[in-house]
């Protein structure tokens, strides 16, 4: 896994001051764990994250290779809210099966299991890998990257977006996509035959045709030019096969 860096946004304002700049209610955490993701105004991908519901406080559950920048970017919009950005020493835990008593399910998918914020261990011996290719789960750094558009990653699937809380940076960016008729690209999970490395391009007849990221069992995610897409893909010597309604 990721290696994780726990955020603490506290302060009168916190709530106001995120919805504001978030992709995700933030009236959705009295629920629970919120998957969220903080945009340029452009509506590219800065940090994906989860917001973790805290006494006076929220928390914010980041890739440590982000922490830094998310809190220099937060601390950009902060203006004169009373909100005070800080790292703290949480670590969360990870677990899959029911949730335990303190613990959160994880809102991206009900096979993912849980996380938790109060010093608890977590479960070690899990193919989180196996299971992110399996749900078509995309990762810090590796599916989500600075050219990456939200909706072409599955973040409604994910629920980690909400097209009805108003206003957040890249907000009108986000909502043109999703009222296009279909999007044109996105990740897939596809069928792979062979060896290639993460990040290898796609060809059919020569062609670009997308990208091949984390792979599992025969399987990977990929982000696929839907239009381009077909039999005979191949990436590096590896055959790429996809159906269009998997």
């Amino acid at each position: 896994m990721t290696d994780r860096t726990v955020l603490k946004i506290s302060g009168s304002d916190r709530e106001s001051f995120l919805q504001g700049l978030v992709t995700n209610d933030i009236a959705r955490l009295k629920d629970g764990l919120v998957y969220a993701a903080l945009l340029t105004p452009q509506g590219k991908y800065l940090a994906d994250f989860f917001m973790v519901p805290a006494d006076d406080a929220i928390l914010i559950d980041v890739a440590t290779s982000l922490a830094k920048s998310l809190a220099q970017r937060l601390s950009m919009y902060k203006l004169r809210a009373d909100v005070a950005i800080e790292a703290t020493e949480i670590t969360p835990a990870l677990g899959l099966g029911d949730t335990p008593d303190g613990a959160f399910a994880d809102p991206r998918h009900p096979e993912l299991g849980w996380r938790a914020y109060d010093g608890r261990d977590g479960e070690t011996r899990v193919d989180w890998k196996a299971l992110h290719v399996a749900h078509l789960i995309p990762q810090t750094g590796i599916e989500l990257t600075p050219d990456t558009y939200i909706l072409e990653s599955g973040f409604e699937r994910l629920n980690g977006v909400d097209f009805k809380k108003g206003c957040y940076v890249g907000q009108e960016v986000t909502a043109r996509m999703k009222h296009k008729t279909e999007l044109k690209k996105g990740l897939a999970l596809v069928s792979i035959d062979g060896a290639a490395p993460a990040g290898a391009p796609i060809t059919r007849d020569g062609k670009p045709v997308g990208t091949l990221f984390t792979q599992s069992g025969g399987q990977a995610i990929a982000y696929l030019r839907f239009d381009r897409a077909g039999t005979g893909m191949k990436a590096d010597d590896a055959e790429v096969s996809w159906s269009a309604q998997a």
